[in-house]
């Protein structure tokens, strides 16, 4: 059998000189159809009609609630009282505590709202911070200028540069001007690849990521084997929470704005973690009975009642999920806290290595 199918591959095959000819007179060959992958990267835009939208007003949650609230504020708090404990210590044995630099280019409210939260726990784990406030429009030297100054500074330990980004700016440019010892946010290609390669460790887990599974590991939630729904690509939340899902053994898919059916999908998920940032998105109908759901996204409506004017909402329809899910985070108080935490952490790592301290 092996020799006649040999034999008819001969037949079928040109030989190598016809083979070689074809080469030289066909000016059209290509040797690979696939395009450079950044000419792939257009912008996830999530609309009504790339997802089929459901317009149906807000269902109100049984009167019975079945769904856990995971408080992601009261964790956070322990994470950061251990933390500024060991800061203390690190004070009274060497004199020295963590230092992070924060960036904030623009007005954005989430934005300003998130550097006002990680400014306030650094104040309460005793670890220093520094912010320079930069306007809208300013450029990109403006930023590199302040990122080579925090770079040079031995107080600093980790740098921040609070995204998005204006996009006049070229975002790659300036997150790889950040020192790799002091990349807290874990935004370095070097920190996500050893992310995403098994057997390497990152210097720095990216903190929303890394805050995702803390509480899921805090709620005791099994996470190996299980079905995990990723809703959002962002190299910010989507992309590592999926790559660390990955090095827990879920087995992850991944929906995007060009995805269909992601309701269908999403409900096969046994965790899902939506961070769009599009209100309301993740209905009761898109999720398994017993899922258990990590909402990171954010979006701020106007509420004249609230201190600044607004309100955070999330992606997913709190009121629905409570009664489908069995855990699911609230927005806000879920995820944002522990982000910070795991920033104030990060932190304190990368100032016990420079002090070489265990």
């Amino acid at each position: 059998m092996t020799v006649m199918w040999q034999k008819g591959l001969k037949k079928s095959m040109p030989s190598t000189s016809r083979a070689v000819n074809t080469l030289k007179h066909n000016h059209c060959y290509q040797i690979r159809k696939s395009p450079p992958l950044v000419s792939l990267d257009f912008p996830d835009i999530w609309t009504p009609n790339s997802l089929d939208y459901d317009h149906s007003p807000i269902q109100k949650g049984s009167n019975e609630q079945t769904a856990a609230v995971i408080d992601g504020k009261s964790i956070s708090e322990e994470i950061i009282s251990g933390i500024a404990s060991e800061v203390s210590r690190m004070k009274e044995s060497i004199g020295k505590v963590p230092g992070l630099a924060v960036i904030l280019v623009g007005q954005r409210r989430d934005s300003q709202t998130y550097v006002r939260n990680k400014i306030k726990a650094c104040e309460e784990a005793g670890i220093k911070s520094l912010m320079t406030e930069l306007p809208e429009d300013c450029t990109e030297d403006k930023i590199l200028s302040a990122l080579s100054s925090f770079n040079e500074n031995p107080s600093i330990h980790g740098i921040l540069v609070q995204l998005p980004l204006p996009k006049h700016l070229d975002e790659e440019k300036i997150l790889n001007m950040v020192s790799l010892e002091k990349d807290v946010d874990g935004f370095n290609p070097l920190n996500m690849g050893n992310l995403a390669m098994r057997g390497r460790e990152p210097v720095f887990i990216p903190c929303t990521a890394k805050g995702c599974i803390e509480l899921l590991l805090r709620s005791g939630v099994e996470i190996m084997g299980k079905k995990a729904v990723v809703i959002g690509r962002s190299n910010i939340a989507g992309l590592p929470t999926s790559l660390l899902l990955q090095r827990h053994h879920a087995t992850v898919s991944i929906l995007h704005a060009l995805s269909k059916n992601p309701d269908q999908i999403t409900r096969q998920a046994d965790i899902v973690v939506t961070a769009v940032g599009v209100p309301n998105l993740v209905r009761g109908h898109w999720l398994k009975p017993g899922a258990v759901v990590i909402d990171v996204g954010t979006y701020p409506i106007e509420d004249p009642s609230s201190e600044f004017g607004y309100r955070l909402i999330g992606d997913v329809c709190y009121e629905e999920a409570l009664g489908v899910a069995s855990a699911v985070t609230p927005v806000p108080g879920g995820v944002g806290p522990m982000t910070i935490a795991m920033l104030l952490s990060n932190t304190l790592d990368s100032a016990k290595r420079v002090y070489d301290i265990t």
